[in-house]
């Protein structure tokens, strides 16, 4: 009888039907679901559906058709969690590695900047014959040649502008260790 007055609109049938099983699919769902307000909103969402629907509800059991829509609920917000929850892992560990990236370019970006600001402060033989053997990877006689300069002058500029770095540069001594810099 209930079912024939909620088709027809009737409130007071949809209000106790509302009564008779929303504890007892409570109870259903929260052996499932522990958060009491999840529960409580699941439950709220299925008279909702219920009353929205009612006018074209083909139901021949009511209690069956209620805890068979618990049954799916709980299913489908236990799949949404799922789904969350490894969305959740997969964007963390893509963005550490996103995060640890653009730090690294960062460190990069700062230890260049200071590279050539200490570059720039050498006296200009150093820094041409520096430059010369690091950066454009010309050898120390190829270097003494082209300067007309012994090689032994070449290797005591080499010598003294790398010292300069190595002390201008100690508290980079690890970040120059993990991008294996020229030093």
């Amino acid at each position: 009888m209930l079912l024939l007055y909620l088709r027809t609109g009737d409130e007071k049938a949809f209000r106790e039907i509302y009564q008779r099983y929303w504890k007892k699919l409570f109870f259903t769902a929260a052996r499932k679901i522990q958060e009491a307000d999840v529960v409580e909103e699941l439950i709220q969402d299925i008279f909702l559906k219920l009353w929205e629907r009612r006018a074209g509800l083909q139901v021949e059991r009511l209690d069956a058709y209620l805890f068979s829509a618990v049954r799916y609920a709980v299913i489908n917000h236990i799949k949404s969690n799922l789904v969350q929850e490894k969305y959740a892992n997969y964007a963390q560990y893509h963005y550490s590695d996103a995060c640890s990236v653009t730090e690294e370019q960062l460190e990069l970006d700062e230890l260049i900047h200071v590279v050539e600001q200490q570059l720039n402060d050498l006296p200009e033989k150093t820094r041409q014959i520096f430059q010369m053997n690091r950066l454009e990877h010309h050898t120390i006689k190829e270097i003494s040649s082209k300067l007309k300069v012994p090689e032994r002058t070449v290797e005591y500029h080499l010598s003294q502008a790398l010292k300069s770095l190595r002390y201008y540069l100690r508290d980079y001594l690890p970040t120059l260790l993990f991008f294996n810099f020229f030093l």
